[in-house]
């Protein structure tokens, strides 16, 4: 009688262990399910995020493109307005000679391009 006491209370103790090794694994295998689904969750959006940053960085790309754009046109027509000056100044230089008067000496910065064609 004894013996069966002492196996009940063995079998027992011994069922409330195993629960307990259940419990801990069970969690342990719940954080990894977790953590697996995680890591399959950010797999998976990553190329939308990629297609995200593409499409972003094409929209400032072509933003850039027309900016230079709009910079190259607005040079070529600062460079053909001051050459246009150039030649004007010149041809009114030539007939104040013609007439006799020395024209006044041109701006440093004139004089330097005149020079170095720069």
């Amino acid at each position: 009688m004894v013996a069966g006491i002492l196996g009940s209370l063995l079998g027992a103790v011994a069922l409330l262990g195993s629960g307990l090794f259940a419990a801990r694994a069970t969690r342990a295998a719940a954080a990894t399910t977790a953590e697996a689904q995680r890591a399959a969750a950010e797999a998976a959006a990553e190329p939308a995020q990629r297609q995200q940053d593409l499409a972003a960085f094409k929209e400032i790309r072509e933003a850039l493109e027309r900016r230079v754009d709009r910079s190259e046109r607005r040079i070529e027509g600062l460079t053909s307005l001051v050459r246009a000056y150039a030649g004007y100044v010149a041809e009114l230089t030539g007939l104040m000679r013609q007439r006799g008067i020395e024209p006044p000496p041109p701006p440093p910065r004139v004089d330097e391009y005149d020079r170095t064609g720069v």
